[in-house]
């Protein structure tokens, strides 16, 4: 974890495992693994596992909700 000035850990540069983000979007760790490898979700693959930094899921979850065509779409102009 990237540490802020004074030492506290910065939680938007969290690094998350397979099964931290699936807890994270309550979805099942299969899914998660599934749209990695599929390039659905944004992850890197260090060695055989697969990483997650929060703050880009954070950022690709309201890409999600905000695209176009989406019911949200129109509350995309306040972000």
């Amino acid at each position: 974890m990237t540490a802020l000035r004074g030492g506290a850990p910065n939680p938007d540069n969290e690094i998350l495992t397979i099964e931290e983000v699936a807890s994270y979007l309550r979805l099942k760790p299969q899914t998660i693994y599934k749209w990695a490898q599929e390039k659905r979700i944004p992850a890197a693959k260090l060695g055989k596992e697969w990483r997650f930094r929060r703050s880009v899921i954070d950022r690709w979850l309201d890409d999600q909700m905000f695209e176009e065509g989406s019911a949200f779409a129109h509350l995309r102009e306040g972000r």
